[in-house]
């Protein structure tokens, strides 16, 4: 198994400006609680694929409706290696709860963005058969997979990332 990468929380400051942005209402007060309660994603298992991403809060989320997570995670990886992002597999089959943009795709070089390449996970409950998803601080809701990816042998990319969605086109 290759080693590869490496998760870090962003600093509190950029998880205060992602979360504020998100929670307006909340106090700066809970949002350092909040802060020193997040958990790095870890594998279940040795057998397991995906790092489990967890909760930073209680949240609910009814049939039809979404919500946007600031998790307050960066990763650290490789060159040549891009972390994917998907629903926790149960929560899927449960909720049908998806990410809005289907995969989340987190490149290396997202790393070192303006916004220290803070992590933003946007789920939808899809549920059909009107099921409310209900998550308690510290459960895992997404899992991200780690995943080596080629280029073309006439590619010349050579631009420099400064930010996150849109942010390469």
């Amino acid at each position: 198994m290759k080693k590869i990468a490496k998760f870090h929380k962003v600093s509190y400051e950029q998880f205060l400006e992602g979360w504020k942005d998100t929670f307006p209402e909340t106090t700066e007060e809970k949002v350092k609680e909040i802060y020193e309660q997040i958990r790095l994603p870890k594998r279940a298992t040795a057998g397991s694929a995906g790092y489990d991403f967890f909760s930073p809060v209680d949240f609910t989320v009814a049939p039809g409706q979404g919500i946007k997570i600031p998790t307050g995670i960066r990763v650290e990886m490789e060159p040549e290696w891009v972390l994917k992002c998907y629903p926790r597999s149960g929560l899927g089959f449960k909720y049908r709860l998806q990410l809005n943009n289907t995969v989340g795709i987190i490149d290396s070089d997202y790393f070192y963005s303006d916004n220290e390449g803070h992590i933003f996970a946007k789920l939808t409950n899809d549920s059909r058969e009107d099921k409310t998803l209900e998550l308690k601080a510290g459960e895992g809701f997404m899992q991200g997979i780690f995943v080596e990816y080629g280029i073309t042998v006439d590619d010349d990319a050579t631009a420099i990332r400064n930010g996150g969605f849109g942010s390469t086109t």
